[in-house]
């Protein structure tokens, strides 16, 4: 099965995507199944990974309510607010759903740096590990480091990394963000999204612009832990679906027909055990 493990649906009207302004254009309207299904029709894709695009419960159970309406969604990546006395009992009552697969505190938002590591947080890490749920880790360059220091703590959580940790590719600059990504790949069992990369780039991007950053998560994290996702509708920003879709086919090329098979969907369902 061919799986984008990273789009999202939005209904403006529910008030609670806080980042989602008219300044963002063509994004600032709602996005809802309609909308993708032909899409995923012409690109051949077959199934989704629904993931949280507001930091509120209600926003997880407004998706968890699209994908019992939708078989085409696979699993959802829902919030908890990580630093609730009652996370757990929230993790617990939210997993009870057989179609939350993961879960996502909004990091690459957050103020503080050092957030992730807060003692405060090990409730919440230590429910989702006890739920068999993934951790979708939202996070940018400077936050790599402190990552690879959480993943230490719980090295049986189930990890991935969305958007590459969103390298720095409209300044060229590879270095650091390069290193970083050896160290999990190497030390840690977490995996990488092959999305949101297109918004990272120039208005004028090619492919060639990806290219360097691509090869290395190759090189490092490999076809066997590396997963396809479009990051829909937001990468419209930068790319049509199916741009990105030709986009990626040629940055995957040189792979086997079992590693784009894994790249394309395998890898999505072993790292968020899948539903059928």
């Amino acid at each position: 099965m061919r799986i984008d493990a990273h789009q999202h649906f939005w209904s403006i009207a529910r008030g609670d995507y806080g980042w989602l302004t008219p300044e963002l254009g063509v994004i600032f309207r709602d996005f809802l199944p309609d909308d993708l299904t032909p899409l995923l029709k012409a690109a051949d894709i077959e199934g989704t990974v629904l993931v949280q695009a507001a930091p509120t419960v209600a926003e997880t159970e407004f998706m968890l309510s699209l994908a019992a309406e939708n078989s085409f969604i696979k699993g959802v990546v829902g919030w908890v607010d990580f630093e609730a006395q009652e996370a757990a009992d929230q993790i617990a009552t939210l997993a009870s759903n057989p179609a939350l697969v993961g879960l996502r505190p909004m990091i690459q938002d957050i103020a503080d740096p050092d957030w992730m590591l807060r003692d405060t947080l090990t409730p919440a890490f230590e429910a989702l590990i006890a739920q068999d749920l993934t951790f979708d880790a939202l996070t940018l360059p400077q936050h790599l480091g402190n990552l690879h220091k959480l993943l230490a703590r719980h090295p049986d959580m189930r990890v991935v990394i969305d958007h590459a940790s969103k390298p720095l590719i409209k300044d060229g600059v590879i270095e650091g963000w390069a290193e970083d990504m050896v160290a999990l790949a190497s030390e840690t069992k977490a995996f990488c999204k092959l999305s949101g990369m297109v918004t990272e780039v120039a208005s004028d991007w090619t492919t060639k612009d990806l290219r360097p950053y691509v090869d290395h998560l190759l090189g490092t994290f490999g076809p066997e832990r590396l997963i396809w996702g479009s990051d829909w509708p937001v990468c419209t920003l930068a790319s049509k679906y199916a741009r990105w879709v030709d986009t990626s086919n040629d940055l995957l090329s040189a792979l086997t027909e079992t590693e784009l098979k894994a790249v394309w969907g395998g890898n999505a369902a072993r790292a968020y055990n899948l539903r059928d």
